[in-house]
This record gives structure tokens, C-alpha cells and sequence, in this order.
């Protein structure tokens, strides 16, 4: 029971981080039940100082990552999506929002996504992490092993 809420409290938090890595739907769900099947196994690793979102954030991350990497050591090029599914889409039933507003969100994430497309992998992690999730400087060099001047240029780019 308690897994559960767990899984119904970070997993659209967790999509949203790989999406914005892997950009490929079908992965990302596959990342995201992956990163839960890990946390499960390994409950007894985690470390309450360090904060459980955190803990779950870094090892989201990491999976994203690798996959990204193998996906290129085994093809020798960028994976590219076939869908274009939109994260999010499932928030377009809030209550309260009228059709205009709906079209008008959907629109500006079409964008959004368009965009994070044509950035780099390096620039798109930075900028995600940083803007979609909000860590600081010193928690995006920590969580990619990174210089912070590195994280402050791929920003700046990636901007």
C-alpha cells in the first residue's frame, strides 16, 4: 500500500525528468517502472538524510543517461522517436480549464518539446534538471559529476 503511494506521487515527476533525457515515450515508461523496480529491491540502501525525491531524481536520471548511452554504443547514432506523444497530456483534464486554454497549453508544450528536440543531449539534461525540476547549480554538477561552470555554460547555451 505504501509503494503504491509512493509510485502515484513521484511517477509523473519521474516520466517527466527521463522524457526530457530520452525524449521516446515507450523508454521513458520503461525507465520510470525500472527506476520503481530498483527502489523496491533496494528500499534498504536508501539513506533518510539525503531525502527520498532525491534519491529518486538521481537514479531516474542515471537510467536516462544509460540508456542513452547504449543506445548509441550499440547503433552508433541518436535514437529518434516515431511517436510524438506529449507528456502531460493526461493534465489536460483539469478541472476549470476551458477548451481555448487547453489548445493554448497544448500548443506551448508542443513548442517546449520542439525545442528541447534540437538542443544537444549535454545542454537538454542541464536544462531540464535546472528548469523542470528546479535542483540548484551545485545539485546538477553533483548529480551528473560535473564542474559548475560546466552546468553554467550548457545552461546558458541550452537557454
Amino acid at each position: 500500500m505504501a509503494f503504491r503511494t509512493l509510485i502515484r506521487q513521484y511517477q509523473s515527476r519521474l516520466y517527466s525528468i527521463a522524457y526530457g533525457i530520452c525524449l521516446d515515450r515507450e523508454e521513458c515508461l520503461d525507465i520510470v517502472q525500472d527506476v520503481f523496480l530498483k527502489v523496491y529491491q533496494n528500499i534498504h540502501t536508501f539513506r533518510e538524510d539525503s531525502g527520498l525525491y532525491p534519491w529518486l531524481r538521481r537514479i531516474t536520471t542515471n537510467r536516462s543517461l544509460n540508456w542513452r548511452r547504449s543506445w548509441k554504443r550499440k547503433l552508433g547514432w541518436s535514437h529518434q522517436s516515431y511517436d510524438e506523444f506529449e507528456p502531460g497530456d493526461h493534465r489536460d483534464t483539469e478541472s476549470g480549464d476551458n477548451p481555448e486554454d487547453l489548445y493554448e497549453k497544448k500548443e506551448i508544450r508542443q513548442l517546449f518539446q520542439a525545442k528541447l528536440k534540437i538542443l544537444s543531449e549535454d545542454a537538454r539534461v542541464v536544462f531540464v534538471l535546472k528548469e523542470v525540476e528546479g535542483l540548484s547549480y551545485d545539485e546538477i554538477s553533483k548529480a551528473l559529476n560535473i564542474k559548475k561552470g560546466t552546468v553554467s555554460s550548457r545552461l546558458f547555451y541550452a537557454r
